[in-house]
């Protein structure tokens, strides 16, 4: 592992899953100090937080069998309109102050139209006057239009995640395809976004899916990839599911390191099973996070996670 670690610094990539197979039968502490290496060789000991808020929630149309805003399950989500855009800049320069660099508004939904999109663009330009942060947009499958729309109010990049691989994703979601993910993902780009998309780990997905996902993202060249640990929740189809492992969730983490060298590895929801706040997730290849308690599911706070990090070494 220290000699993959040391040809990747070098320029080698990993480019199928074929190739990185190997990974996932490595010696675990081996693979994870390699991640580390090729981390703070390539990406330096800079960490990088950002922050959501749940711009509008429950009643979505699509059927992914993780979400509870599903329409299609029974569950305890709250379901609300479009946010105030006072609310919205209260929550965004709350997280400022706290220390956070980037900012995202959140929808539930296929996509955001009509008025609900003119509130975000709004908001957006907003925050884009009165706050200091980089902005973040996850608003689902959106036209070039009105990605371009977003650009021009101050959004800086777009939120579209994969999830999982393209062989398993028919499994999870069938109102709509891996396809669609990757096209939204191009138009983005097309209309001048940078884009942020990564997936959840624990949803019944094989290794071989995990290292699909993972290569996939290398070869769209995605520079921030955030990876969600799988919370079951009750009233979805995956409430009986089994947590997946601390042990397989580092392994993740570090392989997918290795096969994206210079991304931002980005630790999101499900972070709070580890007790710590996922120390051994930033020795492993991670260096960057969502945080703050509007992600209910992190289990982590602003506070913590600044001062993990900064006695990680990290400069925040």
């Amino acid at each position: 592992m220290n000699s993959l670690a040391e040809e990747i610094i070098a320029g080698r990539r990993l480019g199928s899953r074929e190739e990185a197979l190997p990974l996932v039968e490595a010696e675990l502490e081996a693979l994870c100090r390699g991640a580390d290496r090729i981390r703070s060789a390539l990406c330096g000991s800079r960490a990088d937080l950002c922050t959501i808020v749940n711009g509008r929630s429950g009643q979505c149309g699509e059927d992914c069998k993780f979400c509870a805003q599903s329409c299609h399950y029974r569950t305890q989500a709250e379901e609300y309109p479009f946010l105030a855009e006072d609310e919205i800049l209260a929550a965004c320069r709350r997280d400022e102050a706290a220390g956070a660099r980037r900012f995202s508004i959140v929808t539930a939904g296929r996509s955001l139209k009509g008025e609900d999109l003119e509130r975000a663009l709004s908001a957006y330009r907003r925050l884009r006057r009165e706050t200091g942060v980089e902005l973040c947009a996850s608003h689902g499958l959106q036209t070039e239009e009105e990605f371009r729309r977003m650009k021009e109010a101050g959004v800086e990049r777009c939120h579209a995640n994969l999830e999982t691989s393209r062989r398993y994703f028919p499994q999870m979601c069938t109102t709509h395809t891996y396809e669609d993910k990757v096209t939204n993902i191009q138009r983005a780009r097309a209309a001048g976004l940078e884009v942020c998309s990564g997936g959840i780990l624990g949803m019944g997905e094989s290794w071989e899916d995990r290292l699909d996902l993972a290569v996939s993202l290398a070869e769209l060249e995605i520079s921030s990839i955030p990876l969600n640990l799988l919370r079951p929740i009750p009233g979805t189809p995956y409430e009986g599911m089994e947590p997946i492992s601390n042990e397989d969730v580092l392994r993740t983490v570090a392989f997918f390191r290795y096969i994206n060298p210079t991304a931002w590895i980005r630790m999101a929801a499900g972070r709070g099973q580890f007790l710590d706040g996922g120390a051994e997730l930033f020795r492993s290849g991670a260096n960057a996070a969502i945080t703050g308690d509007m992600l209910t599911t992190t289990g982590t706070s602003m506070a913590g996670d600044r001062a993990m990090l900064l006695g990680l070494g990290y400069q925040v």
